[in-house]
């Protein structure tokens, strides 16, 4: 299993870094941007489950960068999601009177769900593993629950409604098509923003700090910086995510935003392969898109979804595209820093 395994490695790098690469691009391009415009049974449906996905690909990236790059578990992710929704639903809808521009909102929203993100890290610098999770799952559910009881603020259990779409040169933005393009084109400045920042000297930083944060701190690296950092930048991808679902939902409730969701997000990263951004794309896929392309076998669909994570972890247990990691196999041909935890070293 591990010889096919390195062999099929061995032939995408190849073909990944030969002229076909480009033709693989460009095809990939032009399907994606006309994807919408095709005309197929039920293409409403497939097209608004597609901006789904990519707005869950949102969140998976926004993850990555505390998990997969800088190695913090966060399971509270789901509580930066819903500041960025609620910043946006209080501003932009009747519950205040107050109704902001969507492109005003946008920024706001990522900037508030950003230093939420630092104020949680400040606390808990030291903490590491485990014990960084289980602060972070209470987190999300404090903010769940505020979201709940501060009724004559969040309106509680009943929700915002009513909340304003995006409006560009006076035209509404309400349908699966016009939001699947709105989020297509900020997930592809997430992405570039993210690869550009794995490959400097940031990302290095984090790469150590993932590794083991004692020698990258004795190197003189400053963990502080880099786990604050990792954490805004993180929490403000996900209050980006939180608005244009708010603005496409035109309502949002505390249930949306239960502690499943930071689980299915952590789940796509680590299925898609830990500090990977094209495995995060492959993951929402497979943990958003995959549901329902078994929806017609809705007696046996979870049955099924289920077998095929078992056999994919089986087969993939680094995920379906690993990230690139230095070589720090033994002699032995065992990755010590990563043995026995997907997550690496705690």
């Amino acid at each position: 299993m591990r010889r096919i395994s390195e062999k099929t490695r061995l032939l995408w790098t190849k073909i990944l870094h030969s002229p076909v690469r480009w033709v693989i691009y460009i095809l990939a391009g032009v399907l994606v941007i006309g994807f919408p415009l095709l005309k197929f049974p039920q293409s409403a449906f497939w097209v608004r489950v597609a901006a789904y996905t990519g707005l869950y690909i949102i969140l998976g990236l926004g993850l990555n960068v505390q998990v997969g790059f800088a190695g913090q578990l966060d399971l509270g992710y789901v509580a930066f999601y819903a500041i960025g929704a609620y910043t946006y639903g209080l501003l932009a809808s009747n519950q205040f009177g107050i109704h902001l521009s969507f492109w005003v909102m946008l920024p706001i929203a990522a900037l508030v769900a950003g230093i939420a993100g630092v104020l949680l890290c400040i606390p808990v610098l030291r903490m590491r593993g485990d014990y960084l999770a289980i602060v972070t799952l209470g987190f999300g559910e404090i903010v769940r629950i505020l979201a709940t009881n501060l009724k004559g603020i969040t309106n509680g259990s009943q929700g915002l409604i009513n909340i304003d779409p995006p409006v560009l040169f006076g035209l509404e933005l309400k349908t699966g098509v016009h939001f699947y393009y709105l989020i297509l084109i900020i997930l592809t400045g997430i992405i570039i923003l993210v690869s550009r920042l794995n490959n400097s000297r940031t990302g290095r930083a984090w790469t150590a700090l993932r590794e083991d944060e004692d020698v990258a701190q004795m190197m003189g690296i400053n963990t502080t910086s880099s786990k604050l950092l990792s954490f805004g930048l993180g929490a403000m991808i996900a209050g980006l995510g939180g608005a244009i679902f708010a603005s496409w939902q035109s309502s949002i409730f505390p249930d949306n935003f239960n502690l499943m969701v930071s689980i299915n997000v952590l789940c796509l990263v680590i299925i898609g392969g830990i500090g990977s951004v094209p495995g995060v794309i492959l993951g929402s896929i497979a943990l958003i898109t995959l549901p329902d392309v078994l929806r017609q076998f809705s007696d046996y669909r979870m049955l099924l979804f289920g077998f095929l994570l078992i056999v994919m972890m089986i087969a993939r247990p680094n995920g379906f595209i690993p990230a690139r990691r230095p070589n720090l196999e033994g002699a032995d041909g065992i990755d010590h820093h990563n043995a026995g935890s997907p997550l690496g070293k705690e």
